[in-house]
């Protein structure tokens, strides 16, 4: 017991920053909070006039007076519980507001290494759960708190007032129920914590079984899947059985305390009004002061859950805004000239982990306008060398220059402005047709819209929807099929049109058809600007002014389409592999056919 000490970690008191510009509205709560304690002490102040002036000495004139003083009494508490009630609530709604857009802004700043190690339900889980049980600290506990000692100071002086030998006893066990209460409230802080980590593991899997639902009716995934999330609910539960045992002692280690209080009261009052030491009156007045007291006392043993709980999700909270990302601005920015540009990469490395390197030594030249093709086996670099561009990450050696600068001497927005990227994953929002094509560029007008629409053959399939350019198009674009998703993704990157392009499969959803279109749309679009394009498919990329072939992270071959065929290396083998799989595969689809 003599180790327990409560203290509230020192980054807790960031919160107090968020409560910045409501003062006012504060200091008016604290008023009416003030008002309530009073009158909640008059209450019990009035006891002995009514007892002994009323009852025992039969004064017809207070007799009259006292209801009024009554109902005036309770008018004001009524008004002023409600005063402090809602600017209470409305301070704690703004500061929740300011941390959760506080969250949202940090998480959205945070590098991709940041994504790739997080898993997208838990820092959902930070915004919406943690953000919410602050909330409940803010505008209940710490409510609650001020609004309950303000009473407790007030009934504390009434009962000092009426007989402070009786009020030392009363007061005497309070301290004793100190201990029981804060290591209950460690406690609830422990398992909450564990409760909230299990409840952030818990959106991980809804959000992970809901956007792959799919796959799940695919493979008869379905019981499987419920018996991960019984299990997942389960421990959700067993944590908050922990919290709430805890939770549930407060209340009877406080009402068995209470009970001693208010027995030596008892027992020394009454000998004292025996005696005639106090009036009936002075006695009834301590102890309904007495009896006023304890409530609030309660109450705020039981706020201590409530603040454990809020510090243990701010905790989590404030992990996250104390997030130091990696990729950050140059104190002095340089400025991007105007035009195609010049893309060096001056001997880079790039490890994800800071241990094996994805990329080794890489010295490569891009000339203004040149279209690069970036091609090899599966996890040989492409798309890591492409990601270094718009600093998605930064280089772990060497250096990446635009026309001669550094790109960590540009200010990372300046630098993403010149960058259109198209990935192998469609990535759309839940939102019109025209929004998704302007994402990048939303004053743009409608007629550009429309022509980007139509440099990516998707004009005509907009135009035959009911809604045409204002069709909602669904969650990541569920109510489109692959090309169209990822010919919208073309239209967003013609809009945008930046001098850097990335293509990183940009053709691989379309059917034959579409592809043929798109490509001779990216072709034009290739025009004039420096293009990196990531193919599988060797025959999407002969027109490259030049082909580089990745191998364990290393250039192991560059050149033309042409040359490097002649040349009977990797790229003729990649060459070779593909197109004897291609005829293989139809070869065995027109033996089936046949058959």
């Amino acid at each position: 017991m003599k180790n327990i000490k409560f203290k509230i970690h020192p980054r807790q008191k960031q919160l107090l920053e968020y409560i910045k510009g409501s003062w006012f509205k504060l200091f008016l709560s604290m008023i009416c909070m003030v008002v309530v304690a009073a009158t909640t002490s008059a209450t019990a102040f009035i006891v002995k006039p009514v007892i002994d002036d009323v009852f025992i000495n039969k004064n017809v004139f207070l007799l009259k007076l006292m209801p009024v003083i009554v109902i005036v009494l309770y008018f004001l508490r009524g008004l002023a519980m409600y005063g402090q009630e809602f600017l209470m609530q409305y301070v704690g709604e703004s500061i929740i507001k300011k941390l959760r857009d506080a969250l949202y802004w940090k998480i959205t700043d945070l590098p991709l290494s940041f994504f790739h190690k997080e898993r997208t339900g838990v820092l959902m889980s930070r915004i919406t759960n943690d953000v919410t049980i602050i909330k409940n600290m803010v505008s209940n506990a710490v409510t609650g708190a001020l609004r309950d000692c303000f009473t407790v100071i007030g009934l504390t002086g009434v009962i000092f007032y009426r007989d402070w030998k009786l009020a030392i006893m009363a007061f005497v066990v309070m301290p004793l129920a100190y201990f029981p209460v804060i290591e209950l409230g460690r406690r609830v802080r422990r398992f909450s914590t564990s409760s909230q980590e299990s409840m952030a593991d818990m959106n991980a899997f809804l959000h992970e079984t809901f956007a792959g639902n799919k796959i799940v009716k695919a493979f008869g995934m379905e019981s499987y899947e419920k018996k991960s999330f019984s299990q997942k609910s389960h421990a959700v539960f067993r944590f908050e059985v922990k919290s709430m045992r805890a939770k549930a002692m407060t209340s009877p280690v406080m009402e068995a305390f209470g009970g001693i209080g208010v027995a030596l009261v008892l027992w020394y009052g009454g000998f004292a009004v025996i005696r005639g030491a106090q009036t009936p009156g002075d006695f009834l007045s301590f102890m309904t002061a007495v009896m006023l007291l304890y409530p609030p006392v309660k109450k705020l043993t039981k706020l201590n859950n409530v603040l454990q709980q809020g510090l243990s999700a701010s905790d989590r909270v404030f992990d996250i805004l104390e997030t130091k990302s990696d990729i950050l601005d140059p104190k002095q920015p340089k400025k991007i000239q105007a035009g195609s540009h010049r893309i060096s990469f001056e001997n880079i490395s790039f490890s994800y982990d800071s241990r094996e390197r994805v990329l080794k030594n890489i010295d490569l030249d891009v000339k203004p306008g040149e279209v690069l093709a970036l091609v090899g086996m599966s996890g040989g670099g492409k798309t890591s060398l492409v990601n270094l561009i718009p600093r998605f990450f930064d280089v772990t050696e060497g250096s990446i220059k635009i026309n001669g600068t550094d790109i960590r001497d540009i200010a990372v927005s300046d630098l993403r402005k010149q960058v259109a990227i198209v990935t192998q994953e469609p990535i759309l929002f839940n939102d019109t047709i025209r929004k998704n094509i302007a994402y990048g560029n939303p004053d743009a007008s409608d007629q550009k819209i429309i022509d980007v629409a139509k440099a990516a053959y998707i004009y005509k399939f907009v135009k035959s929807l009911p809604q045409g350019f204002d069709t909602v198009i669904g969650e990541l674009g569920s109510r489109l099929s692959g090309g169209e998703k990822q010919r919208m993704c073309i239209a967003r990157a013609l809009l945008k049109d930046a001098p850097i392009l990335i293509l990183d499969e940009a053709t691989a959803s379309l059917d034959t058809e579409s592809e043929r279109l798109v490509q001779k749309a990216l072709e034009n679009l290739m025009r004039g600007r420096t293009s990196f394009v990531i193919a599988h498919r060797l025959s999407t990329i002969s027109y490259a002014n030049r082909i580089v072939v990745l191998v364990g992270g290393q250039i192991i071959e560059e050149g033309k389409h042409e040359v490097l065929l002649a040349r009977k290396g990797e790229y003729y083998n990649l060459h070779q592999m593909q197109f004897s799989d291609n005829n293989d595969a139809a070869a065995d689809i027109s033996d089936k056919i046949t058959a």
